[in-house]
């Protein structure tokens, strides 16, 4: 089969397409033929090995896992003697962070709890966009945010994956959601239901005299202090994406701001779960959930779908056509 394999951390000219064994399902995996995959950041850290410290998880001194690429939508194609909840012919989609990554190819066997039945009013296209990034934006509103029916949340990066979809799982779940972005993108925000959109080339969410019960900090570069003197007393926020010292802050002294006030800072790592992919699946076939897809590039154009996203202005997601 086809794959996309590298074998050293770096840019994306280290990526190169070549024929690789086709896997074969062990007893408990799924055997999918890939459809189509997406991009996001962890694709980046994966690529580069970096920031440093994920290397002890990925591979120290070059990469543990040879083909890159974390989400998926394919159909089933062979199943093990042990697997439950799949038959032939399925839809599925999934994300394959925690079991091997190698979504960037023809075919992939994963353990089936990795999967869910791919939501039936999406293409595969479509489907691939959603798991890693809706899941991230699903868990750092409800979990790490408890977001409520009524409260005021601010989405800073609301343009990008995570982003677009944090807006509209807000909405889901009752909020009244501000979205920050550029110029270019309010149009995007509008679509997906944001209530108010700030064009941060014109204004800054620290200027406005509104506090937020709720703010994520997808992207940007705003200090914690920022963020903090927005919130509303008892607010909470959750940096999910930004800058490294924005990173640094929100790991290292948001546990320290969290002590001393009502207020709440907290960092965020999305973490794969069957349970909310199925959540996912759930509120995008009620229509309440769509993915936004900037570009869909080829299997042989994923070096310049990473170059592509590595600028940063992705509107929505970065979409691979397997």
């Amino acid at each position: 089969m086809r794959a996309i394999v590298y074998n050293k951390y770096g840019p994306a000219d280290v990526l190169k397409l070549t024929e690789v064994e086709k896997p074969v399902p062990g007893d408990n995996h799924v055997l999918v033929k890939i459809h189509a995959a997406s991009l996001n950041y962890g694709n980046l850290v994966l690529l580069k090995g970096e920031p440093f410290l994920a290397r002890f998880a990925f591979g120290l001194l070059k990469p543990k896992y040879s083909i890159p690429g974390g989400d998926i939508a394919g159909q089933v194609e062979a199943i093990g003697k042990d697997v439950k909840q799949f038959q032939l012919g399925d839809e599925v989609f999934g994300d394959l962070s925690l079991c091997g990554w190698a979504g960037f190819a023809e075919y992939v066997s994963v353990p089936e709890n990795a999967l869910a039945l791919k939501p039936a009013n999406l293409s595969f296209e479509e489907a691939a966009a959603v798991p890693m990034a809706g899941v991230t934006a699903l868990q750092s509103l409800r979990d790490k945010g408890n977001i409520q029916t009524g409260q005021k949340v601010l989405i800073n990066g609301a343009s990008g994956g995570v982003g677009t979809f944090a807006v509209q799982i807000a909405k889901a779940f009752g909020a009244e959601v501000t979205g920050v972005c550029s110029t270019r993108n309010l149009d995007i925000l509008e679509s997906i239901g944001a209530d108010h959109c700030l064009d941060y080339t014109k204004e800054s969410f620290t200027d406005k005299p509104e506090g937020y019960d709720l703010i994520l900090g997808v992207n940007g570069s705003h200090p914690l202090s920022d963020y903090k003197r927005t919130l509303n007393p008892n607010g909470i926020f959750v940096h999910v994406g930004g800058s490294g010292s924005q990173m640094f802050q929100a790991m290292a002294l948001g546990p320290l701001i969290s002590m001393i006030g009502s207020k709440k800072m907290s960092s965020f790592l999305q973490r794969a779960n069957q349970q909310d992919l199925i959540f996912m699946k759930e509120l995008v076939e009620s229509g309440k959930v769509k993915p936004v897809i900037d570009k869909c590039f080829e299997l042989s154009e994923v070096p310049d779908a990473f170059r592509y996203f590595e600028e940063g202005h992705a509107q929505g997601k970065v979409v691979i056509t397997i």
